[in-house]
């Protein structure tokens, strides 16, 4: 018999590989003879890079560029293997984490470090590049990255721009044609699974800029200039996509990708099951096994466990979730048609039991899950 293990990473605990290897671990010492086959997973957020990169054998790259207040960072971004492909997650450059808590302002953050990521793929040949959007300390519209890939946002006397956000009130003019000409062959598809505008009251400033450091009356600025940003853009592009969709994605970073780069919007697991050919894992498979740190009624929003679950109902295979912790076992099962799910957290280990030693935990409930499997499913 066949079991693939699926499962995204448990944040704060352990990343997908691990969490696999925790899950494999668990079945072989119940079910020695099985042939298991791991595939870490991700959402298109943190860890896509780790998960495209390494399950395509492909190669890692770390580039020094310019962080959310201007140092520079290392960034990890990578080629899928056997591919011109690219894949790079904002947030290693111009991520909340790069910022401590008492620092973030959404006012003084850029985008830029993104935009030199793109040259530095496309340095590598890449023709094709996957965006992770998510988990930004900007709120910029992208306005940085643009930057560094050569478009020039004038005033009315035709300078430069020199304050970034801060100076996108005297926007009056967009010299398209400065940028890097590479571009033009160049495809991209970014991984989002936010459905906000760019501005407006359900808008990348009010509804993301409280974490990012902005209070109201900053949430309110901010929101007007992206609103004379959108209305420049679009007058020059003579097309408006700031009301679309996942264009309030990153801090307006979305709306960036699309109106400039034409950029295809997918969602994150989507692109990630996509490129990892998923559905050729599923052939003659028994039992899927795919988790996250906790499964609840969000697990339907584009996280990944969901589109392991969709893909592998097609194939009629059985579906096991484990999860760090579950909101309600058996609502989940019939809600999502999952045969079961199991939880690490329970009266026996509390969250904090669980959290001090993940990995053992995790084999312990993967064991858990195989004895349910040879009891119930197999004629052993």
């Amino acid at each position: 018999m066949k079991i693939l293990i699926a499962p995204d990473s448990f944040k704060e605990t352990l990343t997908s590989s691990a969490a696999a290897n925790a899950i494999e671990k668990g079945f072989l010492d119940i079910l020695p003879d099985v042939d298991i086959c791991k595939l870490p997973i991700a959402d298109g957020g943190e860890g896509t890079v780790d998960v495209l990169v390494s399950s395509t054998k492909g190669k890692f790259f770390l580039t020094k560029v310019s962080g959310p207040l201007g140092k520079y960072v290392d960034a990890k971004w990578g080629m899928l293997g056997d591919s011109k492909i690219a894949v790079i997650e904002i947030a290693e450059a111009c991520g909340l984490h790069l910022i401590p808590p008492n620092n973030r302002n959404p006012m003084r953050t850029s985008s830029f470090g993104v935009g030199e990521l793109l040259l530095a793929a496309m340095d590598e040949g890449a023709d094709h590049i996957i965006i992770g959007l998510g988990g930004s300390a900007t709120n910029d519209g992208g306005l940085g990255f643009l930057e560094a890939i050569g478009i020039r946002f004038l005033d009315s006397k035709g300078n430069e721009l020199t304050e970034g956000l801060a100076s996108l009130n005297k926007l009056f003019d967009i010299d398209i044609d400065s940028m890097d000409s590479r571009l033009k062959n160049v495809s991209f598809e970014i991984a989002c699974d936010v459905d906000n505008p760019l501005t407006g009251d359900q808008g990348a400033s009010a509804i993301f800029g409280t974490q990012k450091g902005a209070d109201n009356l900053m949430i309110k600025k901010l929101d007007s200039l992206l609103s004379h940003y959108a209305r420049i853009v679009s007058s020059k592009l003579s097309n408006d996509v700031s009301m679309q969709p996942g264009a309030g994605a990153a801090g307006g970073m979305g709306y960036g990708f699309l109106a400039f780069l034409k950029a295809q919007q997918k969602s994150g697991i989507h692109i990630i099951l996509e490129k990892l050919n998923f559905n050729q894992y599923l052939l003659n498979t028994d039992l899927v096994v795919t988790g996250e740190g906790r499964f609840d009624n969000q697990s339907d929003r584009g996280k990944a466990p969901m589109g392991v679950i969709n893909f592998s109902k097609r194939y009629n295979c059985n579906i096991f979730v484990i999860a760090g912790s579950v909101e309600n076992d058996k609502a989940s099962e019939i809600k999502y048609g999952i045969d079961k799910v199991f939880s690490v957290t329970s009266n026996e280990v509390s969250i904090e039991e669980a959290m001090a030693s993940p990995i053992d935990s995790l084999i312990a409930t993967a064991r858990k899950a195989a004895k349910y499997y040879k009891k119930y499913y197999l004629d052993l």
